[in-house]
């Protein structure tokens, strides 16, 4: 007697990690840490960090995300406490079965506070789907300097990326008024169109920093932007400084960045797991 076949769902990964942070009369200190499934979050170095600033680095245990996939990480600050957050590593967006992973990405950071969101690349498979959403909301007085940069495939294993579908929102608010807001949408036709979508670059990034002065650092920020094989442009609208990065290959583009960052960040080294 034939019997229909039973279909087993497939199994999904879960992750959620978040860590608060606050300045006190014996510097910075950890308040909270939590972390669930394939999340996780360390800091290297301790609450207070190198040069007493922490580095909270986040990482997914499962290797990468594909459909039906969720990922979490939130980071608080509060007032005057300063941090910078990161990935262990590129995250990686995988072929969808069905559906797309889900990243959320939450921060706050409390009056005169400050925090750097460097995460390395999001590199994207051909046939993956990815829903991500970052805010960012400020009290008076904070600021933030916010990267995100996207990698089409790998150049160096002879990957081409002809089907995707990323949806990208990253929002800014200060004392509630939203400053920045960025919506993308990624899908097979922008790859296949000319100068008006990626005019075949297979790398780019979206750099803003919102705070006191940003608009001073414009033309330093200009001096750099002369990595061959790199389109970059910087400007500086109300208060915030905005670097768009766009490159035929990662390695350009990520050199490009730390320039960058070495500038914005006046002189503090990168976080050690970016590995430069």
């Amino acid at each position: 007697m034939l019997t229909a076949p039973i279909h087993q769902p497939m199994q999904r990964s879960r992750g959620e990690a978040s860590v608060s942070l606050d300045h006190g009369s014996a510097g910075m200190r950890l308040t909270g840490l939590r972390q669930h499934g394939s999340a996780k979050c360390i800091l290297p170095h301790g609450p207070t960090g190198r040069g007493g600033q922490p580095e909270v680095v986040f990482l997914n245990t499962s290797g990468g995300l594909t459909g039906g996939d969720t990922l979490s990480y939130a980071v608080t600050l509060g007032a005057r406490a300063r941090a910078v957050a990161t990935t262990q590593t590129a995250e990686r967006a995988y072929r969808s079965s069905g559906g797309a992973a889900r990243v959320r990405v939450t921060m706050t950071v409390g009056a005169d506070g400050w925090l750097d969101w460097l995460p390395q690349e999001t590199i994207l498979f051909n046939d993956s789907q990815l829903d991500r959403r970052t805010t960012l909301d400020l009290a008076p007085g904070a600021g933030c300097l916010l990267l995100e940069s996207v990698v089409l495939g790998r150049a160096a294993m002879g990957e081409t990326v002809a089907k995707v579908a990323l949806r990208d929102w990253r929002e800014i608010r200060q004392a509630g008024r939203p400053v920045m807001i960025e919506p993308l949408a990624l899908t097979d036709r922008a790859l296949q169109t000319g100068a008006a979508g990626l005019a075949g670059a297979r790398a780019f990034a979206s750099l803003a920093m919102v705070g006191q002065g940003v608009a001073d650092l414009l033309g330093p920020v200009r001096a750099v932007l002369d990595e061959p094989g790199v389109t970059a442009a910087a400007s500086a609208p109300d208060g915030r400084l905005m670097l768009r990065v766009m490159a035929a290959d990662g390695w350009p583009m990520r050199r490009q960045i730390a320039r960058c960052l070495a500038v914005l960040r006046r002189g503090q080294a990168l976080p050690r797991v970016w590995q430069m």
